[in-house]
């Protein structure tokens, strides 16, 4: 007798542990996109510092970033709503993120390097960016990228924008002898540079718009962009289902005039800033 209760109560777990793989828990589901279609829930990691990208006021960020990934994860669904959980996604655990599974994605200001595609799987680019120099209005000293020579930059933590100024190709670009200061994040980049502990905060210039249209006049943008920033959503590494998926999500978000209306509600009318007009070519999944 107790034997046959202990085989009807294995019986019991094992069909609970199958209804579970089929639609149940998040382990059933081997892609993002298969999550968002069969979960309807989804989360997704984001900065919650960044004005006008992504900024935490409320119950939830606000911003470019966070509209795209919204327009993208109701593509995924077949235009079904999904519930998205955010998550706060800052430079320095975006990939640690999306290897132990605390996010499914990542659209935070992602640029797609090299280096980063050998731990993360890129869907994209949905937009490019082009890395420029914010400095106090005030300041005549600063023009261009080469006057940061001998100039205290900023060095956020888990960026690499501060490699364009001080390293040589293939990792950098100018190769300029400058001092950097380290901060945890950009906002801090943005208040030593007000607090007058900083020159310049150097960085993609959607990012540095952002500030300088938060601070209201205080900073200047040079509009003098020397890279493209190629911005990413970032998958765990191998997932090319929904990698492929976001390919096809960003060209027919460009192609219906949504990217644009987008671009245009978060940095219309900002003094210098070029946005993109077109879809950026898709970087492939492989």
């Amino acid at each position: 007798m107790h034997m046959r209760r202990m085989g009807a109560a294995l019986s019991i777990a094992a069909l609970v542990a199958g209804l579970a793989a089929c639609g149940g828990g998040d382990e059933s589901y081997s892609t993002v996109v298969d999550k968002v279609q069969g979960a309807g829930k989804i989360v997704v990691g984001t900065k919650w510092d960044q004005p006008s990208l992504g900024l935490k006021k409320g119950a939830e960020p606000e911003g470019f970033d966070v509209d795209v990934a919204k327009a993208l994860v109701k593509e995924l669904a077949g235009g079904k709503d999904v519930e998205i959980e955010w998550k706060e996604s800052a430079s320095s655990n975006r990939e640690p993120f999306l290897a132990n599974g605390t996010v499914d994605l990542v659209v935070a200001t992602y640029s797609i390097t090299e280096e980063r595609k050998g731990k993360v799987t890129f869907g994209g680019p949905y937009v490019i960016a082009h890395q420029d120099v914010m400095v106090r209005k005030d300041d005549t000293s600063i023009n261009t990228p080469q006057d940061l020579k001998g100039k205290k930059i900023c060095k956020a933590a888990g960026s690499n924008s501060y490699k364009r100024i001080t390293d040589p190709p293939p990792d950098g670009e100018l190769d300029l002898d400058a001092t950097t200061v380290d901060a945890a994040n950009y906002s801090e980049c943005v208040q030593k540079l007000g607090g007058s502990n900083l020159d310049a905060v150097t960085t993609d210039d959607l990012i540095l718009a952002g500030f300088a249209k938060q601070a209201g006049g205080n900073f200047k943008v040079l509009g003098q962009g020397f890279t493209d920033e190629k911005y990413g959503v970032g998958l765990k590494k191998g997932d090319t289902k929904t990698c492929e998926a976001v390919n096809t999500a960003v060209k027919k978000l460009w192609d219906d005039g949504t990217m644009k209306q987008l671009l245009d509600k978060w940095f219309g009318g900002i003094e210098g800033l070029k946005v993109s007009e077109a879809a950026p070519p898709a970087e492939g999944c492989a």
